[in-house]
């Protein structure tokens, strides 16, 4: 993916089972360019997870002295765990890399917020339906299906901040959902093209589905 401007970045978030975990996995792999911002947290790897590949594990003490010297772009809590993305890892990646980020819309509002001189590129990302997303979360590697009610309990507040985001996208489909995200990080990054206008009242329309 070359351009002709500085490194950029960009967000992926979603509710919990949609997906975006491994979407970014697929950017990464596709494209050189792009190196996985990889997220400091508190919560026990799963069976299939590598420290510092897919997450930096922590203790709940480190990560609490990290937030006190100010060392995180942005954190949050969620489902009683912390997540976090470093400064200094960001800062010494970006100079050589583009860089993605598999972060929450409270991750997302924070680094935002900030004065960062690079280009973000936001992505809110969906499931088809709730039926689907349950199904998701109860194939993950959890220990029951209570696990997966807790998680579909916030999906409710976290599908609405689909608004602050540049793009949003359904993920029905894996592959076609890569591939609309990879096209509209392409076009986003020609300088002659205007910010792409695409069929908001469709996904406004969805929403409303996933949560009715």
């Amino acid at each position: 993916m070359a351009h002709e401007q500085k490194n950029i970045m960009v967000v992926l978030s979603s509710p919990s089972g949609v997906g975006k975990t491994t979407l970014t996995k697929k950017i990464q792999q596709k494209y050189k360019s792009f190196k996985i911002s990889v997220s400091h947290t508190t919560r026990t790897p799963r069976s299939n997870e590598v420290n510092g590949v897919d997450y930096n594990f922590v203790s709940k003490d480190e990560f609490e002295d990290l937030i006190k010297k100010k060392k995180f772009y942005e954190y949050a809590k969620i489902f009683e765990n912390y997540y976090g993305t470093l400064k200094e890892e960001v800062d010494s990646l970006i100079l050589k890399y583009d860089l993605i980020f598999d972060i929450d819309w409270q991750g997302t509002k924070q680094i935002k917020s900030q004065n960062i001189k690079y280009k973000i590129i936001t992505f809110f990302v969906l499931p088809p339906s709730k039926q689907v997303l349950f199904d998701r979360l109860s194939n993950r590697d959890m220990k029951d299906k209570l696990i997966a009610s807790e998680r579909m309990k916030d999906f409710y507040k976290d599908v609405q901040h689909w608004v602050d985001y540049d793009f949003v996208v359904i993920n029905d489909n894996l592959n076609e959902c890569y591939d609309e995200i990879s096209q509209l990080i392409d076009f986003s990054l020609k300088p002659q093209n205007k910010k792409i206008h695409y069929n908001k009242k469709r996904i406004s329309d969805h929403v409303d589905k996933l949560i009715n």
